[in-house]
């Protein structure tokens, strides 16, 4: 069932008397600015594909603007790359772009059941990199589900939105590709540019191999002797979703990533379509960046 089509349902059946019960599940204290409803920009990446069109501002994290908002729903972006849960981008996104229903006055928070399943599926990822589940996402502080809240997808839910999510994260533009790469250089794992050699798929993954002697390596955490000898990156879920950066055999692109599960994972990438000398001038900014 559409996510937008349930979500109006509910309301629906909450609105009933006999079925109405007092909200108090507040994240943040919400503005003295009147709630609205504003259309999900296409800048909002976290966002895309997510089953509704419009959402409430100020959202639940208490961001009063929308470029608040995007700024720092872009830092989750990588999260969603991770696949630690399927319903990850429902649940960040009823948070940070609140489905807004226009006859509903209160806002529609997530369950407690979709915050916990996310929490417990993400939060061994998370740990890996340092990151801890933060506190705004605080699962107790979410309605068990006798009231109007998000819940957790079915199956068919999320076919829907897997197909409606056609753009793979990684691989979605938000702004000027240089200085994304240096901007999130440092929270990266791996950092290189590479011309692709080949590419084939695993399992419902893109496997991306580079071409060694176009290789160049601006940062190699936790690589192997192995994968610097013969690496090969991976693109979760690359055959579910669709990745224009990654055209074939010769394209030159930046890539960046993290290790998980003893792979090279990419969480960034993009094609290099400037000149040689473009590239050693900005490959010369890389190289002066610490960490």
């Amino acid at each position: 069932m559409d996510v937008l089509l349930l979500l109006v349902l509910l309301a629906w059946a909450w609105r009933s008397p006999s079925l109405a019960a007092p909200f108090t599940y507040q994240l943040a204290r919400l503005s003295s600015q009147r709630s609205s409803c504003k259309p999900i920009p296409s800048s909002m990446t976290l966002c895309h594909g997510v089953g509704y069109n419009e959402m409430r501002l100020p959202n639940l994290l208490g961001h009063e603007s929308m470029k608040e908002a995007l700024q720092q729903a872009a830092s989750w972006v990588p999260l969603l790359t991770k696949q630690c849960h399927g319903d990850t981008k429902k649940f960040l996104c009823s948070l940070f772009a609140p489905v807004c229903i226009s006859d509903l006055e209160d806002p529609v928070y997530p369950c407690r059941s979709l915050c916990e399943a996310v929490r417990d599926g993400c939060t061994p990822v998370m740990a890996a990199f340092g990151f801890p589940w933060p506190e705004m996402f605080n699962c107790s502080r979410f309605p068990r589900g006798n009231e109007l809240c998000v819940p957790l997808a079915g199956p068919d839910d999320r076919l829907q939105l897997a197909k409606e999510d056609a753009v793979c994260a990684a691989c979605t533009s938000r702004g000027h590709s240089e200085k994304e790469f240096l901007e999130n250089f440092c929270r990266q794992d791996f950092a290189l540019k590479m011309s692709i050699k080949a590419l084939s798929s695993a399992d419902g993954d893109l496997k991306v191999t580079p071409e060694l002697k176009s290789r160049t390596l601006y940062k190699q955490g936790g690589w192997s002797e192995e994968e610097l000898k013969k690496p090969v990156l991976w693109l979760t879920h690359g055959e579910t979703c669709a990745c224009e950066e990654l055209r074939g055999q010769g394209t030159v692109v930046l890539a960046m990533g993290h290790k998980a599960a003893g792979r090279l994972v990419i969480s960034w990438v993009r094609r290099w379509q400037r000149g040689e000398r473009e590239l050693k001038k900005f490959t010369r900014a890389v190289r002066k960046i610490q960490c």
